[in-house]
């Protein structure tokens, strides 16, 4: 029997559970909000829809009582304040990693075991925060970021090809963020051939910018953060876990050496499975590569050097 938390019922967190729920990835689902009786209706919402969309997974939601998580096997931790119109993921810190401090020392109390995905922004400084708060193996913290930076990729390259999305192969390493991720034109490819032969630079060019723009796109036409590709990016994570699936994704890993990067958390291709990140692959970056993946972790860590000034480490 498995069991999957997702902690917090704002939108990400209630799609995640959507998704991991129709998908029946799990056998049980809980789903945990502090705001009185948010998550309980979400969950009694998507409970009525079993008959309707054919799944059996059981989901729970209740209102911070932790023991009802308990003996779950992978936890996704999405709470936190979602970015507002204008706001960078740096400005959420200050709020931000306190909840997760609190939310990480309650998940462990009850699932000391589990593999603990990591949503909320800014997302690397919040997975190196888990890191560093959670005594666990650097396999059982994963932040999700590259997953949805990756989907975004290929979504923008399957527009520009006129293409299936998932005919395209193609990834995003280095910080979750609007200045600083690597889309990796270089190995993106469709169908065998390189994207490089089928489309022109400045189109290229483009793909890679709206990329890097896509979280603050959609803040800007919806007035907050988007919902549906990061839910489904979190689930996406999680299946690749509780099913084994050997799946290679990009995610926010504790680094210790890899990529010339140590004592920091940053997207780069891992091997997802049952024990959570079981392999971290080196994709042999070009010097131009490397210079970005450096320039990316300088970000990281001016961000991460904030969790010291405010005592939270």
């Amino acid at each position: 029997m498995s069991k999957v938390t997702v902690v917090g019922a704002g939108n990400v967190g209630a799609t995640c559970v959507n998704v991991l729920a129709f998908r029946q990835i799990a056998d049980e689902v809980v789903m945990l909000d502090v705001k009185e009786g948010v998550a309980e209706g979400k969950a009694l919402d998507m409970t009525q829809t079993a008959t309707l969309l054919h799944f059996n997974t059981k989901i729970t939601g209740c209102t911070n009582d932790y023991e009802k998580t308990a003996d779950s096997d992978v936890v996704v931790i999405t709470s936190g304040v979602p970015r507002k119109p204008g706001m960078t993921r740096e400005e959420l810190i200050d709020v931000n990693a306190g909840i997760i401090k609190g939310v990480v020392e309650n998940v462990l109390r009850y699932s000391p075991n589990a593999i603990l995905v990591i949503v909320s922004n800014p997302m690397d400084t919040m997975a190196y925060l888990t890191c560093k708060i959670a005594g666990l193996p650097r396999n059982k913290v994963i932040g999700m970021g590259g997953t949805l930076d990756t989907a975004r990729f290929k979504c923008y390259l399957s527009k520009a090809l006129n293409a299936n999305p998932n005919e395209i192969e193609g990834l995003v390493i280095g910080a979750h963020g609007d200045t600083s991720m690597i889309p990796l034109v270089r190995y993106a490819s469709y169908k065998c051939r390189p994207v490089t032969e089928l489309l022109d630079k400045d189109t290229l060019d483009k793909i890679v910018s709206d990329t890097m723009l896509g979280g603050a796109t959609i803040t800007k036409m919806l007035g907050t953060s988007a919902w549906y590709a990061p839910g489904a990016a979190a689930a996406y994570l999680v299946e690749a876990i509780i099913h084994d699936e050997k799946k290679v994704i990009p995610c926010s890993i504790y680094l210790e050496g890899e990529y010339g990067q140590s004592d920091i958390c940053l997207g780069v291709p891992v091997l997802i499975g049952k024990n959570g990140a079981e392999q971290i692959l080196d994709y042999h970056l070009n010097a131009e590569e490397k210079e970005l993946f450096k320039k990316s972790a300088e970000s990281v860590r001016v961000t991460n050097a904030m969790l010291k000034d405010l005592g939270v480490i």
